[in-house]
C-alpha cells in the first residue's frame, strides 16, 4: 500500500476513535504508534498483543527436543538434515540462522540487543528491521486484526501471512474488476 494510503487509513481510523469515543490507551496507540521516524517506547515493547499460535511446520516445534542433543555449529552453512527446505530469501547475504534465533535456547527468538522473545512475541523481532510495518500492524492497517476499538482485539503475526525465510509474496493475478449491478442479470 501506498504510504500516503496507509497515512490516510491511519489518519481515518485516529478519526474514527475520536468520534466514537475510544479509550486513552487506544488512542494513544493509535496516534503514538504511528508517527514516522518515532521508535518504540519500553512500555510499547513491552505491551502484549493477543495472537494466535504462530504457524509452525508439523513436528518442529518446541525446537529444543530435536537441538538438545545436537552440537551447537555456529558456522554459516547451507542446512542439512530437517531443516534442507528452508531458503534463505530474506537478506540472504547478510543475514544467518542466529541473527533471529537463539543458538542457547532453541524455543526462543533473539533480539538484536540480546534479549530473548517467545515465538508469540516475533513481531518484535520483525519490527527491529521493518519499523513502518510494526507501527502500522500495531494500529490495523497491516496484516489483520479483529475485534473492537475500545475492547478485545486479536492479531495475526507477520509469519502468519509471510514466511520469515522468504517474506516476499509471489506475484498475484489482479481479479477482475467489480461489475455493476446493471451488468448482473
Amino acid at each position: 500500500m501506498p504510504r500516503s494510503r496507509a497515512w490516510l487509513a491511519v489518519l481515518l481510523a485516529s478519526a474514527a476513535a475520536a468520534l466514537f469515543g475510544c479509550s486513552p490507551s487506544v488512542q494513544e496507540e493509535l496516534h503514538g504508534s504511528s508517527r514516522p521516524g518515532r521508535s518504540t517506547t519500553a512500555a510499547e515493547d513491552k505491551q502484549e498483543y493477543p495472537v494466535p499460535p504462530p504457524p509452525f511446520s508439523e513436528g518442529v516445534y518446541p525446537c529444543s527436543e530435536c537441538h538438545a542433543d545436537l552440537e551447537l555449529n555456529l558456522k554459516r552453512r547451507k542446512l542439512t538434515d530437517a531443516h534442507e527446505k528452508i531458503v534463505l530469501q530474506h537478506g540472504p547475504r547478510e543475514r544467518w540462522c542466529f541473527d533471529c534465533h537463539n543458538p542457547d535456547d532453541r524455543n526462543k527468538l533473539r533480539l538484536a540487543s540480546g534479549t530473548l522473545v517467545t515465538f508469540e512475541q516475533s513481531y518484535r523481532l520483525c519490527g527491529q528491521c521493518h519499523g513502518p510495518k510494526l507501527r502500522d500492524w500495531r494500529v490495523g492497517v497491516h496484516g489483520k486484526r479483529t475485534g473492537q476499538w475500545n475492547g478485545k482485539r486479536r492479531y495475526l503475526l507477520c509469519a502468519h501471512c509471510h514466511d520469515p525465510h522468504s517474506p516476499r509474496f509471489k506475484p498475484l493475478r489482479p481479479m477482475p474488476p467489480p461489475r455493476r449491478p446493471e451488468e448482473i442479470r
